[in-house]
């Protein structure tokens, strides 16, 4: 069983909706109508399975429905842990009774994949266009003239370049690209602009449009550009941007229309800890064609939902009883899986091999923690936890992982015994260390929580049969520099020989904090 809690939604039941519509870390959103139905893709960075696929038919109510991404590639890349490399800000398109895929990985180039439907099956990576740098790369094809164009930002801590948009003509078929490239949008020549990126093609109008925020994530943008030719020169507008709101940095997303001519943006907002939350803006359009987003140009808090058929409330899947030892599509790895790392059977729960590892001290160096995202509202985290190797030093737990990361879980003694143990590092840390002394756990078995309050403040607890008792100083979760902090599974030993064993997860729930 995979399900949320229904207090995660953002559909209020009266026919409004409040924002952000996914609060958790969906970075660098996109979105896509196909008939009655729309879907959405973000950035997954290192993570494995990426590409999330969430699904929604009046852009409030959003449900995780897989990945298009099985594995990171060059897989050789992804082995071990790159948390802010990978899948950057991707463009998700319908074209030719297909859906495309393209993102920038920074470190290797600009990638494709299609797939018939939304389910699959997609193709592998093709890179369409290899160097350092290349990022949030967005295609568009003329339907009125057959052309077809790709447009891609720059990072500057791999290429030295950045604040400007460079250009392409495109192969139809998407697999390649028919010029060197020409800088369309130079950012320094804009007054007051910087940090140009995240842009986003459309055809409208008799314009191209390039929807692009600028500003930084914290404190950014989102700009509106147009041309009545590809390679520009391009007019900007600011269409969004906080002013007197709350909600800071409002940019970077994608632009949808329903079937009756209605307009809508979703855009992230950079939440620290949290990582980028969702949210939803009506669009409107000015009499000199200009769109303008949200509240005249200021993000909504709450507002009436899209005039599409009623949902019922939905908000993207936390819990799972992982029947048959299988894992819900919430789930990523922190690198491309081993083959033997979660393994099935008959009954329910998650049985997590005892990875051996040199890096037992340090989380954030392991492939093989299973995460999902910190909700974005305070909540209570809980699971049953079995171990079940009698390795001395194997151990598995709950984890708040970030550039900090802290743990409570279970340990095998070198006498036998198990215990509870709660442990943390801080961000400049190589070493874990302990955040409360070792108890006896008889049976070898706990219910694991952590409590999260405002700012991301966890609180960790374990009931070892006695009822539930609060472990060690509160721990206040970190993000890694792109990346929100996650909630992660896992199992260890230390390195050696021969099987060390594995642990049982059952019952994983997440529920709005009371």
């Amino acid at each position: 069983m995979t399900s949320a809690d229904s207090s995660f939604s953002a559909d209020l039941g009266d026919g409004t909706y409040r924002n952000p519509v996914l609060n958790a870390d969906w970075s660098d959103p996109d979105v896509v109508r196909d008939g009655d139905d729309f879907y959405l893709t973000a950035s997954s960075f290192g993570r494995a399975p990426g590409l999330p696929l969430l699904h929604s038919r009046d852009l409030v109510n959003w449900t995780l429905i897989g990945h298009a991404l099985t594995r990171l590639e060059p897989a050789r890349e992804f082995t071990a842990p790159r948390h802010d490399c990978g899948v950057w800000a991707p463009s998700l398109r319908r074209h030719d009774d297909r859906f495309w895929i393209f993102w920038g990985d920074p470190d290797q180039g600009i990638f494709q994949i299609n797939a018939p439907g939304i389910s699959g099956p997609w193709t592998r990576p093709h890179l369409v266009k290899a160097g350092k740098g290349l990022i949030d790369a967005c295609p568009l094809w003329d339907e009125e003239t057959g052309e077809a164009y790709l447009v891609h930002a720059w990072a500057k801590s791999r290429s030295g370049v950045k604040n400007r948009l460079t250009g392409h003509r495109m192969r139809p078929d998407g697999t390649g690209l028919l010029d060197d490239g020409e800088v369309i949008v130079d950012g320094d020549r804009i007054p007051g602009w910087f940090t140009l990126e995240g842009p986003k093609l459309y055809r409208h109008d008799g314009w191209f449009w390039i929807f692009a925020p600028a500003g930084g994530v914290e404190t950014g943008w989102q700009g509106v550009l147009r041309s009545r030719s590809f390679s520009g020169p391009y007019e900007e507008r600011i269409a969004l941007e906080q002013g007197g709101t709350g909600v800071n940095g409002p940019h970077q997303g994608g632009w949808v229309r329903t079937a009756s001519g209605e307009d809508w943006f979703l855009h992230f907002q950079s939440r620290g800890p949290y990582g980028r939350v969702v949210h939803l803006q009506p669009l409107r359009w000015t009499t000199e064609g200009w769109p303008v987003i949200g509240d005249d140009g200021e993000p909504v808090g709450t507002h009436r939902k899209p005039d599409l058929p009623p949902q019922r409330p939905a908000a993207p899947a936390t819990d799972d009883d992982f029947p048959g030892g299988r894992f819900g599509p919430q789930w990523q790895w922190t690198a491309n899986p081993g083959k033997d790392w979660a393994t099935g059977h008959a009954g329910d729960g998650l049985r997590l091999t005892c990875v051996r590892t040199g890096d037992a001290h340090d989380l954030r160096r392991l492939a093989n923690v299973l995460t999902q995202r910190l909700p974005g509202i305070p909540a209570v985290v809980e699971v049953d936890l079995r171990l079940d190797s009698e390795e001395p030093g194997a151990r598995a737990g709950l984890a708040v992982l970030g550039d900090a990361f802290g743990w409570i879980g279970l340990e095998r003694a070198a006498d036998g015994s198990v215990h509870l143990v709660h442990r943390f590092a801080e961000s400049v840390a190589e070493h874990e260390r302990d955040a409360a002394h070792p108890r006896p756990a008889p049976g070898g078995r706990a219910r694991l929580r952590i409590e999260t309050s405002a700012g991301a403040r966890c609180r960790f607890f374990a009931d070892l049969g006695d009822g539930p008792r609060p472990s060690g100083p509160v721990f206040a979760a970190t993000p890694w520099r792109w990346v929100g902090a996650l909630l992660g599974l896992f199992a260890l030993a230390p390195s050696g020989g021969g099987h060390a064993g594995a642990a049982t997860f059952t019952s994983f729930r997440i529920t709005a904090a009371p």
